[in-house]
């Protein structure tokens, strides 16, 4: 599993750096996002949502947000 290190930027930074993750990973794979930015609990959500990529879990460990994310097979590429 591949981990994204967001920790101390604001939105939108952490869901881009999700997406170029995304796009780089084969289906199936796997990504951990950190974020300490609140508005990463609606934003990442929301931003898979709408590419299709599968949610698996939300967490808050010490106030940092962790996102286990996988890329979905049928969201585009690119």
């Amino acid at each position: 599993m591949r981990t994204i290190d967001a920790r101390g930027h604001r939105c939108p930074t952490p869901t881009l750096k999700l997406g170029r993750a995304l796009r780089e990973a084969a289906p199936g794979d796997e990504i951990e996002l950190l974020a300490t930015d609140p508005m990463a609990r609606i934003d990442v959500p929301h931003f898979l949502a709408q590419t299709g990529h599968e949610l698996i879990s939300t967490e808050e460990r010490d106030g940092v947000l962790a996102f286990r994310v996988t890329r979905s097979a049928s969201a585009p590429t690119g």
